[in-house]
């Protein structure tokens, strides 16, 4: 068993870190809130009084953080001088593509091996332990935290060098945040003309628009699978967070000369979305701004 110190133990990260110590791991976890290092106490964790403290002497250091400016900034004041040189550092925040490059770089000047690795599945799948992995680095980066990375996921897939399993995220979220408007527009739509939510759930999902926003994740309750709709959109993936996504990926896209008209357009409603009184629900309430059930801030 390995010796990981976890950076981050908010919504998505407590979940994983818990599971870290589920596996057996010895894991020393840090965050800057009080109630969050109680939750990873209790879920089998020790507490590290400082980011540099979990990092010491540790195998594994997986981090958790809200954006590349807090990535940047933990590694380049903390771990890097606290962690043993053998240690694999597995970033697995989402941020923008440029600052995973920047701070792998950094950490390969260090001699320091170093992957980014988000997730894909929400806070259901960071607390059982099923999310996904998108990973970048090298092959012997990747070969030495797959083992790690599968405590707390269902699938972990490499997905090239380094920023790579950013550009993954990004990718995979601007068809998830467009994906899911399509479905809230089709299932308002279809209350609107007076058809049945679930005989339209038998249909669509059946049919042609078929989708995971629709067949896992629909965003009307007491429609298909249980889902955060069903727990009045809490839990699951907030709307503010789809909007992070997308604004990072329309910047990627920008940088790349891409064209995301599609992204670009459902950023603009979880935008206005995101202004209202709803902005912490899961970000498939966006049906109440399309159906006009929204609470104005």
């Amino acid at each position: 068993m390995a010796r990981i110190g976890f950076i981050g133990l908010g919504n998505m990260g407590g979940g994983m870190a818990a599971n870290l110590a589920k596996a057996g791991h010895t894991v020393r976890a840090f965050d800057l809130a009080e109630a969050a290092l109680a939750r990873a106490e209790a879920a089998g964790c020790t507490r590290a009084a400082s980011a540099a403290d979990a990092a010491t002497d540790a195998d594994f250091v997986v981090t958790m953080l809200p954006a590349g400016r807090h990535v940047l900034s933990v590694y380049q004041d903390q771990v890097f001088a606290a962690v043993p040189p053998s240690a694999l550092l597995l970033d697995c925040s989402t941020i923008d593509v440029a600052s995973a490059r920047a701070v792998s770089a950094a950490a390969a000047e260090r001699g320091l091996a170093m992957v980014d690795a988000p997730v894909s599945g929400g806070i259901a799948a960071a607390n059982s332990g099923t999310l996904t992995f998108m990973v970048g680095g090298t092959d012997d980066a990747f070969a030495k935290g797959e083992p790690i990375l599968a405590a707390m996921g269902k699938a972990v897939i490499h997905a090239g060098a380094a920023g790579a399993g950013q550009a993954a995220k990004i990718c995979n979220n601007i068809i998830l945040g467009a994906t899911m408007v399509a479905t809230c527009e089709g299932f308002a739509l279809a209350q609107k003309l007076g058809l049945d939510p679930q005989t339209f759930y038998d249909i669509a999902s059946k049919a042609t628009s078929q989708s995971w926003s629709i067949t896992s994740y629909c965003p009307l309750p007491g429609v298909g699978p249980t889902s955060p709709a069903d727990n009045g959109y809490q839990g699951g993936f907030a709307a503010a967070l789809m909007l992070k996504d997308l604004k990072l990926a329309v910047e990627a896209a920008g940088a790349a000369g891409a064209s995301v008209p599609m992204g670009a357009a459902a950023g603009a409603l979880y935008q206005a979305f995101v202004n209202g009184d709803d902005q912490g629900l899961d970000f498939s309430a966006i049906i109440k701004l399309l159906d006009g059930t929204q609470h104005k801030g």
